[in-house]
This record gives C-alpha cells, structure tokens and sequence, in this order.
C-alpha cells in the first residue's frame, strides 16, 4: 500500500485500508474503487492522507498504534466527560471526579498497548475522520504524552499523572462559547484572545477535584507556555515550566500541525519535526524533542521518499528509537523503475540521506 494525500487521488485507484469515523464505524471500505464523487467526500471530511491499493507495495501491511476497540473507547469516554462538562458550572469538578477512575483505566490500558507494540507510534497510520477535533486531538495528544513519557523512562505513577494531564489538558475549552469552539475557519485575534483562557479554565476545574494531584491541573495551566517566555497563560521561562507541561506541549503542537484544518493543509510527520527542531531549546525542551523523535514514526510506512543518490523507494517498515532511518524497498533509480524491488536499511547507510517526500501517485494503472 501506497501512503498518499487525499488531493492527489484519481478516480480508477482503491482504497488501500478502511477508513472509520471516531466512533469505530466504516465510512469506506478497503478495496472500493474511488469515483470522483468518492474523492471529494473524503475531502469533505478532512482526511489528509489515505492509503492507496498497488500490487508493487500491497504487501506492506501498516498497524495501528492502539486497537478500533481502544480508540473508540477512548474517544467515547473523553467525548462523554467533556460533554457533561459542557453543561456545568465552572467551578464544579464532580463530573472529573466522577469520571478520573475510568480515565485512569483508559490511560493503564493504553500505556499497555504502546509497550507492546513493538513499532515507533503512527498515528496517521489510523486513517480516521472526526466530527469533533478536540475529543480526537486529546486522544493523540495522551498518545504522543505517553510515547514521549516511555522514551525518558518515567516510572509508572509519573506516567499515570503524565497521561491523566495529557487527556485533560483541553479540558478547558469546555468553558469556551461553542459558535469559537467549533468555527471552521481562522480565528479573529480577538476569538483567539478568547481561546487562550482554557488554559487557565482548566486550570480552576481540574485543581478542584479532590482524586487528582494538582500536577494534572498544571498540564492544563502549563501546556501553552515556551521556555522563552513567548507563551500564554502567564508568559513562564525556562525552568519555571514543569516537565509534564514541556512534554504535553510538544505532544500538542506536533498533533496540531499534522492534523487538516479548514484552514490550511496537514503537514506530514517530518515536516512536523522541523518544526518542533526550529524551536528546539528556544520554545521547546530539547531532551523532549529528541525523546519525540526516537518514539515516533516520522516517515510513515507506505511513503514514497527519494534519497541524495536519487533512487526512489517506499517505507517498508521502521528502526526502534532511529525514526529518521527507516528501512526502504528501492523502486528506482535513476529515473527507471526497477523489475525487482530491493531493500535498503537507511540505519547501516550513513552516507544515504532522505531528500524529498513524495503524496501523489504516479502509476495509472487500475491495480
């Protein structure tokens, strides 16, 4: 399978992997031949990236990072207690309260998953569609939390709290009047003046709830802040931030950026990284960027690269804790398509370096 974007489909190619809504129902199934009328519904729901049917590559079988069972669960009970949120009063938190045993349960048994799959997490891998993006953004945010968490070998109870502040850390934006919260297009400076007050929202009902440490509420206070002072809500420096709310804010904008937005397009994984990169030890922790980088996908399986020696290849699969150095199956070089595909492990070729990351499929063939 072939990872391509949603603007490059033609009619004639099929899909490669199912796509599901949040709630773990299929929208379109593995193996459907896409019309015209197809191509621009999935437009329509954002999808950024979709998986393409090639008898060269359909071999290559990418996994989900958590089980359809395990993410509609977790979409369901964050959708659920935010819901009830929505309608309470700001300074009640009985509805956390209420609800932190079963999200403690949530984030056990997903830290389980992450440990025992045995690839670099790939969350555009889970071709999903959302209709709310702030139950789906909290999922990968814990996601990316945890993964970063393991990576700097935090003990259990640190990544219990961790994971608890990185699926409540929106939490805030409950508080926020909905016509802002759920606008399709670009913000007004002044709509964005509004939004920034869920970090202090969640701040004031997440520091009420008796169960949770206070650590979880400054998540939510903290995971806007940058080191050079240049983030909100109060403009914290360097080392005044806690460690919990410089490993969420990676987690944050990192999903952010990779994620379709009316407003502008989704960037893949790497063109992520850089940005994380450009802000490393200015905005952004670097131990915290680096531990990202080890933990996760950056080149996603079923992408099309090209290396300085300008052969062509796919993704075929990942190395642990080098996420930069993937293992390829060679498809060309020098612009002629090889009869026999071969593979290359970027981790013993030093020398070899990925240049250009390739969305569009060429073939026309019907495969």
């Amino acid at each position: 399978m072939r990872f391509i974007s949603t603007e490059s489909l033609k009619p004639g190619l099929r899909l490669g992997k199912s796509i599901y809504n949040e709630r773990g129902q299929v929208l379109l199934n593995e193996g459907v031949e896409l019309t015209d009328r197809l191509i621009l519904r999935l437009k329509e729901m954002g999808i950024p990236f979709v998986y393409i049917s090639d008898q060269k590559t359909d071999h290559l079988n990418p996994r989900n990072s958590i089980s359809d069972e395990l993410r509609r669960e977790a979409i369901q009970t964050i959708e659920s207690t935010f819901a009830q949120l929505e309608s309470a009063d700001l300074a009640s938190s009985f509805v956390i309260e209420k609800a932190s045993k079963r999200l403690m349960e949530l984030i056990r048994t997903i830290m389980n998953e992450i440990k025992g799959n045995q690839e670099l997490l790939s969350l555009l891998s889970d071709v999903y569609t959302y209709d709310h993006y702030i139950f789906t953004h909290s999922l990968n945010v814990t996601l990316y939390t945890l993964a970063i968490g393991m990576e700097l070998k935090l003990n259990q109870k640190q990544m219990e709290v961790l994971g608890m502040g990185a699926i409540l850390h929106d939490v805030g934006k409950m508080m926020l009047p909905t016509e802002i919260l759920m606008k399709p297009g670009r913000l007004t400076d002044e709509e964005f003046e509004v939004v920034k007050r869920h970090s202090e929202y969640g701040f004031q009902i997440l520091r009420g709830v008796q169960n949770l440490p206070l650590l979880v509420a400054h998540c939510a206070y903290q995971h806007h802040e940058r080191l050079d002072g240049s983030g909100y809500p109060r403009g914290l420096k360097g080392d005044d931030i806690h460690s919990f709310g410089k490993i969420i804010a990676v987690a944050d904008v990192f999903d952010a950026v990779t994620s379709n937005r009316v407003y502008r397009r989704a960037m893949l994984p790497h063109e992520g990284l850089e940005i994380l990169y450009a802000g490393a030890g200015i905005q952004f922790d670097k131990k915290v960027v680096e531990a990202f980088r080890k933990a996760v996908a950056i080149y996603p399986v079923g992408l099309t690269v090209e290396l300085n020696d300008r052969r062509k290849g796919i993704v075929s699969r990942q190395n642990m804790g080098i996420s930069d150095r993937p293992v390829l199956e060679i498809l060309e070089e020098n612009g002629i398509e090889l009869n026999k595909p071969y593979e290359l492990n970027l981790k013993d070729h030093l020398d070899l370096i990925i240049v250009n990351c390739e969305t569009t499929f060429l073939s026309n063939r019907k495969n």
